[in-house]
């Protein structure tokens, strides 16, 4: 049998699924204590698009290739439309498709307001936005504010002379003396984060690659020139942006050294702080004024934050103290976590929902730069489980929910097996310790056949993982018990049942050790719904009572799962199998 949705307002009978199933510096959240769940005020049938959306993110290099070269393009995207609409998805995120000499496959822009022609051409980039906005699916871009690559026109300018009008567009600084750089800043692709230009005898500061020199934001130049790329998309009809490394973008003004810590990181480098070159308060004043450039336009351009902080308070500032920062800070990522561990899982929905003033939480666990979470989280014995109850939390939670191409597949990590195999910059100076980025970033799996079907190629940019003969589109299709089927499931409910979409999340049984549990509590008439969630490799029962939260009902009735629970079941004994997802109203 099949996952399916029970549809109140369709006709239908539910099927129940028998079988069993065997930016800077990633610094990751503080743990906090959990507190006491108390809901705040629920979401609104009038909320902009990006609060209940969900959000897939398409690495163009790998998505598809529509000219048989290898590497993925525009229209490849344009051909895959139809996929995406199928499967639920509300906007594409695309990574980086400017012109960029590649160091860091396209974060290295040296042109921001043109399409690379390995992609194609702004003719098809417009089509792609036009035939996107058909299926009701907006276009939103990666906008790197942090730095260039050091062959655009306004870093050759600046490197050209101490004089150049635009030598202040980047930060530039005179040694501590012959061949000792101004700092001990390091680079978030290992060692020293300055490089030494000989025609000009200074240094200049590159929180990433040497071919990625850092802006000056402290230049109101450089601000007027970057909120006129903004515009420059935003009349193209692109429905956001995707802000990368945007915690980056002051330095201390003083220059000072960071703290040195214990201990050597990946690249054989000290390990240092970041507190003279990350979230500095400057950055505040940058975001609001982003903002009124976005508000400016109708639709309800969105600003998705790449936010890495270390804490629920530091996040909850990149909202803004009116809201009028970012819409959606891409840091409280319950894929931090990096374990399917229940007390970690209910800590940060809890701080999602009682500790960021009712904004809008963003919760990601794959994208272009982790390990994938099939191999985060598996064990090697109930990975297709797993997937599913991480799935279930990201689309069943009062949330933005943002995935990574692939992701609803089961897509793994195909890590090289030697430097020489290596594409990504991470890997080829961190090697072996850091073995880079290109495990996550191969090729979508569509079919079974040559290349998965992902370009008709003799070489694809990076290989197509060896697993693509059982995971692709085609074959999880036609499976009523894949991956891909119960994603499709779950992002129909999480759009059709108003409590989903609209409830408050109330966390339950709050010392249970093995069941995650929590309730979308309806504010308007009709069901509320209960999620619980099963960690263990063991069944357990669970029993709940809802009366303090307004509830009388005593029974669930299930509306999705993904064992052999009964339609219906009392609230005070749900059995649930090893490793199981349950979703139902309560009646």
């Amino acid at each position: 049998m099949k996952y399916t949705v029970v549809r109140p307002l369709l006709a239908g009978a539910m099927l129940l699924c028998m079988a069993s199933f065997s930016g800077c510096k990633r610094s990751r959240p503080a743990p906090s204590k959990p507190g006491n769940s108390t809901a705040v005020t629920s979401a609104s049938h009038s909320d902009p698009w990006w609060k209940h959306a969900i959000i897939y993110e398409v690495y163009p290099r790998s998505f598809q290739d529509s000219n048989g070269d290898g590497v993925g393009d525009l229209n490849g995207i344009a051909d895959r439309l139809d996929y995406l609409q199928k499967i639920g998805v509300n906007a594409i995120w695309l990574t980086p498709i400017y012109p960029s000499p590649q160091h860091d496959f396209g974060y290295d822009i040296s042109n921001y307001e043109a399409i690379d022609p390995m992609y194609g051409t702004m003719q098809q980039f417009d089509r792609l936005v036009a035939e996107a906005k058909k299926r009701n699916i907006r276009v939103i871009m990666d906008l790197v504010m942090n730095h260039t690559s050091d062959r655009h026109p306004w870093f050759q300018e600046s490197r050209s002379s101490r004089h150049n009008p635009k030598r202040n567009w980047y930060v530039w600084r005179d040694g501590k003396g012959p061949g000792i750089p101004p700092n001990n800043w390091q680079s978030d692709f290992g060692h020293s984060a300055w490089t030494y230009d000989a025609k000009t005898k200074q240094w200049y500061y590159h929180k990433f690659e040497v071919q990625q020199p850092d802006l000056n934001w402290n230049n109101p130049d450089v601000q007027k020139a970057m909120f006129n790329v903004v515009r420059f998309w935003l009349d193209r009809g692109v429905a956001g942006f995707r802000l990368d490394a945007v915690t980056c973008l002051f330095e201390d003004p003083q220059f000072r050294d960071e703290k040195v810590l214990p201990g050597k990181n990946e690249y054989g480098d000290p390990n240092i702080g970041e507190e003279m070159t990350n979230n500095l308060p400057q950055i505040h004043v940058v975001l609001r004024a982003l903002r009124k450039v976005t508000d400016g336009y109708p639709g309800n351009r969105v600003l998705i934050g790449e936010t890495y902080l270390p804490n629920i308070q530091e996040l909850l500032k990149m909202y803004g103290k009116n809201h009028d920062e970012n819409q959606l800070p891409m840091d409280l990522q319950v894929g931090f976590i990096d374990k399917l561990n229940v007390n970690a899982f209910r800590q940060k929905i809890n701080e999602a929902e009682t500790e960021l003033d009712g904004n809008q939480p963003l919760f990601v666990f794959d994208n272009h730069d982790r390990p994938r979470s099939w191999d985060r989280y598996g064990d090697g014995l109930h990975n297709a489980a797993i997937a599913r109850i991480l799935a279930a939390i990201l689309f069943t939670t009062r949330s933005t929910a943002m995935m990574y191409y692939g992701e609803e597949l089961g897509m793994v990590t195909t890590t090289p097996k030697t430097k020489a195999e290596v594409q990504d910059p991470w890997g080829k100076s961190g090697w072996p310790k850091e073995k880079g980025r290109d495990g996550e970033r191969t090729p979508m799996q569509w079919t079974p056949g040559k290349n998965a079907g992902f370009s008709t190629a003799n070489k694809t940019w990076l290989p197509v993982a060896p697993d693509y003969k059982t995971v692709n589109v085609e074959v999880e299709s036609r499976d009523p018990r894949s991956l891909y089927q119960w994603y499709k499931a779950l992002i129909a409910i999480r759009h059709e049942n108003p409590a989903l979409r609209y409830g408050d999340n109330i966390m339950l049984n709050t010392s249970d050790p093995n069941v995650l549990s929590y309730l979308r509590k309806n504010r308007g008439s009709g069901p509320s719904v209960l999620v619980a969630i099963n960690f263990t490799a063991q069944p357990h029962t669970v029993s709940f009572q809802l009366k303090s939260f307004g509830i009388a009902g005593t029974k669930v009735k299930t509306l999705l799962q993904d064992s052999s629970i009964a339609a219906s079941v009392p609230l005070d004994h749900l059995e649930l199998p090893p490793l199981t997802v349950y979703i139902g109203e309560v009646q």
